[in-house]
């Protein structure tokens, strides 16, 4: 007769982490990061507004050249720019500036101009654009982030 195998232990794997969790990371993760100083977080706020902008103008033609493909390649980019800004202000309104920004673009990019022409047309795409664009704002702008109840000034030191 032989002998059975010797049984391994199991390696202490950590446990397996969500799909949200790995892309965006957990609440104490998001908590436990430094706060960047004031003066990098004023000059961040002004940046991402631009960025919000350009984005927006950018997305607004993206969508409209490649219909299907265009409204999400232009959406992708709207929510990693608004999360993105929440992630390196650490701040409410490190999303709200972009937010801002793209808001303020796309206001000036749905009123026609006196030629007749327009950017953003009142069809499926410019809509869909419109909208989800705008949902991503505010989904990013509620995240938890490392700050108290005001959208701009950092909580209390840890």
């Amino acid at each position: 007769m032989s002998k059975p195998a010797p049984q391994r232990k199991a390696a202490a794997q950590p446990p397996r982490r969500s799909l949200s969790a790995a892309v965006l990371g957990t609440r104490e993760e998001r908590l436990a990061e430094s706060q960047p100083p004031r003066a990098a977080r004023i000059a961040a706020y002004a940046l991402l507004f631009l960025l919000g902008a350009a984005v927006s103008v950018c997305g607004s033609f993206v969508q409209a050249v490649w219909p299907p493909v265009g409204v999400l390649l232009a959406l992708a980019a709207t929510a990693g720019t608004f999360y993105g800004g929440l992630r390196v202000t650490g701040t409410r309104l490190g999303a709200g500036a972009p937010a801002a920004g793209w808001f303020l673009a796309m206001l000036l990019l749905i009123v026609p101009r006196p030629e007749g022409d327009n950017v953003l047309w009142s069809n499926a795409t410019s809509l869909a654009w419109l909208f989800a664009g705008s949902m991503l704002g505010v989904i990013c702008a509620t995240l938890p982030t490392r700050t108290s109840w005001f959208p701009g000034v950092p909580g209390p030191p840890r």
